[in-house]
């Protein structure tokens, strides 16, 4: 495992990159799955270390990174917004294609990282073969233009200048910039293999966005984990399970 930081217009974004073992001597190529924690998370949750695991097991490298004001990355988590999350996405990307070793990139988020897998996506077609959204929080932005985020209601017209969480604080431009998000323009421009997980019973996330999601892309499989929750809490091999074997059929 290598620990370091990717640099951002000035700011570092921490990252580990894991590697399979039939390459830890440096030699050969393999392809290489780019995975982003969600709001409030970071790189060392269980199912985003399982994911990388999972990844491995499939003969992939796995590149962990934290975005702006999450983990040991730079920036406040108050200040975050999913456009500095975009910009985060795309120079991770920039960075894994310039590393030797890598033949292919995928990108797989969880909640709000599987949001920002699903817009970077259809921006960076060209360069990723693959997307993994786990537990898509497609309804961020639905929520930000409704009034209705994070269980507190707002005037969509007259944004607060922050949010109250149950134990941290947003800034209400994460609102602002949540509310210009439509995920549907970005669906529409990628043509290439998704995988989509969620569990039935994710309590953050409701399933139909999942669902939807699966029906807009070219080619998606949707795979529903029966009694799981949002972090897949009691299923989480079945998550896992989902995403190796995505990956050995992407190998071929």
């Amino acid at each position: 495992m290598k620990e370091f930081f990717i640099e951002n217009d000035g700011i570092r974004l921490h990252a580990k990159l894991d590697m399979p073992e039939n390459i830890q001597d440096g030699s050969g190529e393999c392809p290489l799955v780019i995975v982003i924690h969600g709001f409030t998370g970071h790189m060392e949750e269980n199912h985003i270390v399982a994911v990388a695991k999972a990844a491995n097991a499939a003969g992939f490298a796995a590149l962990r990174a934290e975005m702006y004001g999450h983990g040991k990355s730079d920036g406040k988590f108050e200040d975050h917004t999913l456009y500095k999350w975009v910009t985060n996405a795309l120079a991770v990307i920039d960075y894994a294609k310039t590393l030797d070793f890598v033949s292919d990139l995928y990108l797989c988020g969880h909640s709000q990282g599987g949001l920002l897998t699903m817009l970077v996506g259809g921006m960076r077609a060209d360069d990723l073969k693959a997307l993994i959204p786990l537990s898509p929080a497609w309804m961020i932005p639905d929520g930000a233009r409704q009034g209705n985020l994070l269980g507190q209601s707002f005037d969509p017209l007259h944004v607060p200048a922050y949010l109250e969480t149950d134990d941290r604080r947003l800034g209400g431009n994460y609102i602002l910039v949540a509310q210009t998000i439509h995920v549907e323009d970005e669906i529409e421009r990628f043509h290439g293999p998704v995988l989509i997980v969620q569990g039935d019973r994710d309590e953050a996330v409701p399933l139909e966005y999942a669902q939807r999601a699966g029906e807009l892309y070219d080619d998606a499989r949707l795979v529903i984990i029966p009694g799981d929750t949002h972090c897949f809490d009691y299923h989480l091999e079945m998550m896992t399970d989902a995403v190796r074997e995505f990956l050995e059929d992407m190998k071929g």
